[in-house]
């Protein structure tokens, strides 16, 4: 059976718990990357991930883009959202769409 995980600093995390989600809370980009290859590499189906926590691993993340799993979804923390986010879910929905869903083909 597949999993989800939640990966950021605690502060943005803590509240997934309470959904029964798994939470891995980092501190470093070194943490952040092993515990990211550790699930990726697991039984995980969705990786959310703080845009913050995900700043220091594109590389690692990029490993992971054209997988099927693990899914790779950025979300913002407490700090605020940086758009990146938003950016990742747009860039996949143009691939599997073949067109910018907002603005279309311009």
């Amino acid at each position: 059976m597949y999993k989800v995980a939640v990966v950021g600093d605690y502060d943005s995390i803590y509240g997934f718990a309470a959904l029964g989600l798994e939470t891995f809370p980092v501190s470093d980009v070194n943490e952040t990357e092993k515990v990211f290859l550790e699930l990726a590499s697991g039984s995980y189906a969705v990786i959310y991930i703080t845009e913050a926590a995900a700043a220091g691993i594109e590389t690692a993340i990029d490993r992971y883009r054209e997988q099927p799993l693990p899914s790779v979804i950025l979300i913002p923390g407490i700090s605020g959202n940086t758009g990146k986010g938003v950016e990742s879910v747009k860039h996949s929905v143009e691939q599997a769409v073949g067109s910018d869903i907002l603005f279309g083909d311009a």
